[in-house]
């Protein structure tokens, strides 16, 4: 994809880099003073507010970084040809079956990883994805308790930033055999046929995160080679998948349907459901296959 056409016209792609990195380390430190039940910054309210409702815990903290983010991308950008969806507007921006009537889409996660967050894990992020038509052109992924965030620009890579500004490079493992393969899952949103899934997997080893972005970022790092996610009950949305999809592909890697579609969004229906693999790219063809073949065995109704 030509890199003129990653973002509209009249905006600069390294000044927009940089005003959302800026709102994305104000994010952190709003959602770190809330985790440390310490008064946030920038006035918001200093009272983390649980309603643990249909939709799952939200928090002062969701509302507070949502406001941040609409709002500074708002100022930055006052007339600027692209609509903002977040999952906190969701409800009250979208018409059920039809797509936003935009050619591009910003689609964030205020707070992806709630559970974790309200659980003091740490493993929590912030998603924000810029999408054209229906395919995610860039891709910001922070780890506030890491320090870390994360660009990807399809066309031009994916990298790390700290505060400070340095850069480091992705660093995919360089476990190419199955066998030696370790895997990143769920720690909340797990059933018994996610278990018999890695089970049957043979695997070197697995690991459980929370957020869909912190899982995404071990594989970054090399930690981890490969991510699954099964609907249960419920499927994620099209903002737990954005970002670390835009990122993790801008950087080389792979994140599809088990049977090779690519992800879509703004497609009129917001759940990514079925099966889905993210992985450092080597084996996933093979991954695909291997990961179709159990659980078409497990259950052969799971549409993938």
């Amino acid at each position: 994809m030509p890199i003129e056409s990653v973002v509209p016209d009249g905006v600069k792609l390294e000044g927009l880099l940089e005003n959302v990195g800026s709102l994305c380390w104000g994010a952190a430190d709003i959602l770190r003073a809330y985790a440390r039940g310490e008064k946030p910054p920038y006035g918001f309210p200093a009272v983390l507010n649980v309603n643990d409702g249909v939709d799952g815990p939200v928090s002062a903290a969701d509302l507070a970084v949502n406001q941040w983010l609409l709002d500074g991308l708002n100022s930055y950008y006052p007339t600027t040809d692209w609509t903002l969806l977040s999952e906190e507007t969701a409800k009250e921006q979208l018409i059920e079956g039809a797509s936003v009537d935009t050619e591009w889409l910003w689609i964030l996660d205020p707070l992806d990883g709630t559970k974790d967050f309200l659980q003091g894990t740490g493993d929590y992020a912030v998603h924000l994805a810029l999408v054209k038509g229906s395919k995610t052109v860039l891709g910001v992924v922070l780890i506030p308790e890491a320090d870390e965030l994360w660009f990807g620009v399809r066309g031009l890579g994916a990298w790390l930033e700290n505060r400070s500004g340095e850069k480091k490079s992705v660093s995919f493992s360089d476990r190419k055999s199955f066998s030696e393969l370790i895997l990143v899952a769920s720690r909340n949103h797990r059933d018994d046929r996610l278990e018999k899934l890695l089970g049957s997997l043979n695997l070197a080893g697995t690991k459980s995160i929370g957020s869909v972005g912190c899982k995404v970022a071990t594989i970054l790092r090399g930690e981890t080679d490969f991510y699954i996610s099964l609907s249960g009950r419920s499927a994620p949305k099209d903002w737990d998948m954005a970002a670390p999809e835009a990122v993790l592909s801008a950087a080389g890697g792979m994140f599809t349907h088990a049977d090779g579609i690519p992800l879509k969004y703004n497609t009129g229906d917001i759940r990514q459901a079925g099966c889905l693999v993210a992985s450092h790219g080597f084996l996933h063809p093979e991954i695909c296959q291997k990961v179709l073949k159990e659980i078409n065995f497990i259950d052969p109704t799971f549409l993938v």
